[in-house]
């Protein structure tokens, strides 16, 4: 059985198939182009796989997985951190048309029970070395959420549940086959404003556009060796054009289990890479490292990286060419689909001071006023867009859809942004109660309901603050029946398995909190406020 997503207007499919955007192949496509090949796809430490025994190995975990009944129209949940099960897993659950949540390692109790309550997953695969799988509590917590689940497979178990073990069976003639081109390939995780986590499904051929379109614009081909340093299950790691666009151009994927500079300057020398991608504060921690040292030698066939997730400073961003003598390439994406990037012969002054431009001659992108109106040119405003791989609805989500969407089906991101006149974009700000924690995104709302659950709280309000290595962090204001202290609302918040980026970077206990005229937290003095008192303190 299918499963239920907003699907594109009948003539909008139509426009973008006839244009070449969609064309009606399955993401496992990528790999499978490659079977025959020799050369190495991916190194994980030690490990080195081949492409053809990359695709081996999805072949042998999809036919373990279909052995135990899972189908096209299932859904999974997974979570593995920069490991090469991921790749696998990943290809393995295309090729049998089983759609997953891909959670990010960071993730703890909260988001997985969120993500689970929504998909219902028959499987679920996770780390035997993430806290929450280290025993079989928090499965059992998910079968209670998940009827559905009957199949459990966990990396680093050596028993029943062994993710080693079925990736080691045999193919035995089990025959599984993807989902429809135009079905819900995975689905992707919102950096949305809202409480609850939101699920962005995104099909075969819109995903599959993205990638080849990013993998065209940013010239990745078999000589690409990509350092994967960010969080690998992440949109943007993924897509842009990321470790599955290195993939379809044949070249180099080399994992890191993080961007840090003593990790990574070495496996940039060895490895001999030449792109990778990071978030605004690893280049922080980069460029420091650079200083320090005294010399950028360890990164001489780095050509090209990628900066994008949260926006990129220009003081930042004139930095990269100088002093870690590679270029820059700014990119402005989204979970929901649209991605913009700065063209690699531009000149310095359009990659430094925009985010780049669309990517497809087919995205429409506006800015609007408060009421819903496009804005001239140069003007501030709500982004606005749709477009061959821009989704149409968060899943199961239509009170959400509701507000997301306008009448004519462009998304609204909550972005507040300027279009130039040659197209390119600069993002400006948010307009959700959102807060981009470099890279990671924090619904305020979720966080506020957590912390209007402890006993002492009457009120909460958590707003961004300023940070120059971050971006922006986080501040709860809390209104209590008795004084609360910061790391009792930390504890608080982390023994309910909150992620850790989630939790308040600063909190300030207050009598009251300030209102707006038509009774609404007053959230813009929130944040005049506390950027007056860490004023105060310097």
């Amino acid at each position: 059985m299918a499963i239920a997503y907003n699907r594109w207007p009948a003539p909008f499919a139509a426009r973008y198939r006839e244009k070449g955007y969609w064309i009606d192949l399955p993401l496992t496509d990528i790999l499978e182009r490659q079977a025959n090949n020799d050369a190495i796809a991916l190194i994980d430490g030690e490990r080195q796989y081949s492409y053809r025994e990359l695709n081996a190995a999805a072949d042998r975990l999809a036919a373990a997985l279909g052995r135990r009944g899972l189908q096209a129209g299932d859904t999974a949940l997974v979570q593995l951190g920069n490991v090469a099960e991921l790749c696998i897993v990943l290809f393995a659950l295309l090729k049998c048309g089983v759609a997953p949540v891909n959670a990010l390692f960071s993730h703890q109790r909260t988001e997985l029970e969120a993500y689970a309550a929504q998909v219902e997953p028959r499987l679920v695969i996770a780390d035997r070395h993430h806290s929450l799988f280290a025993d079989d509590a928090f499965i059992s917590r998910l079968a209670a959420l998940s009827p559905a689940l009957s199949v459990v497979a966990l990396l680093h178990d050596d028993g029943e549940r062994s993710l080693a073990a079925m990736l080691a069976e045999p193919i035995d003639n089990v025959r599984v086959a993807p989902s429809a081109a135009d079905e819900v390939a995975f689905f992707q995780l919102s950096g949305g404003s809202t409480g609850t986590p939101k699920l962005i499904p995104r099909t075969h051929n819109d995903y599959y556009y993205s990638i080849r379109r990013s993998v065209e614009i940013c010239r990745f081909d078999d000589r690409t060796r990509f350092l994967c340093a960010i969080p690998a299950a992440h949109n943007y790691a993924m897509s842009s054009p990321g470790w599955l666009g290195v993939f379809y151009g044949a070249g180099c994927v080399v994992l890191a289990s993080d961007p840090s500079p003593t990790l990574c300057f070495p496996l940039i020398k060895a490895q001999q890479i030449n792109v990778t991608a990071l978030v605004p504060p690893a280049v922080s921690l980069w460029l420091q490292a650079v200083q320090e040292w005294g010399t950028s030698e360890a990164l001489a066939s780095l050509q090209l990286l990628q900066v994008g997730g949260a926006r990129l400073s220009e003081a930042l961003a004139r930095r990269i060419p100088r002093e870690l003598g590679c270029q820059l390439q700014q990119v402005f994406g989204m979970a929901e689909g649209l991605v913009n990037y700065t063209r690699l012969d531009d000149d310095p002054e359009r990659i430094f001071t925009t985010q780049g431009k669309p990517m497809c001659p087919d995205d429409e992108v506006w800015a609007a006023d408060e009421e819903g109106n496009p804005l001239p040119v140069g003007c501030e405003g709500r982004l606005m867009t749709r477009g061959p791989y821009t989704f149409h609805g968060y899943y199961r989500s239509p009170e959400h859809n509701a507000k997301s969407f306008d009448a004519n089906g462009f998304y609204c991101s909550g972005d507040l942004i300027v279009i130039g006149e040659d197209g390119y974009i600069r993002v400006v700000g948010r307009e959700k109660d959102q807060i981009n924690r470099g890279g990671e995104k924090i619904a305020s709302e979720e966080v506020e309901n957590l912390l209007l659950r402890h006993e002492a709280i009457l009120h909460a309000a958590l707003v961004s603050m300023e940070d120059e290595l971050m971006g922006e962090k986080s501040c709860a204001f809390i209104v209590g029946q008795r004084p609360i202290k910061a790391v009792e609302v930390r504890r608080y918040l982390r023994e309910l398995g909150v992620a850790d980026y989630k939790l308040p970077d600063r909190v300030e206990i207050v009598d009251e909190l300030p209102l707006t005229p038509v009774g609404k937290v007053d959230k813009k003095r929130l944040r005049q406020q506390i950027a007056e008192r860490r004023l105060a303190m310097k």
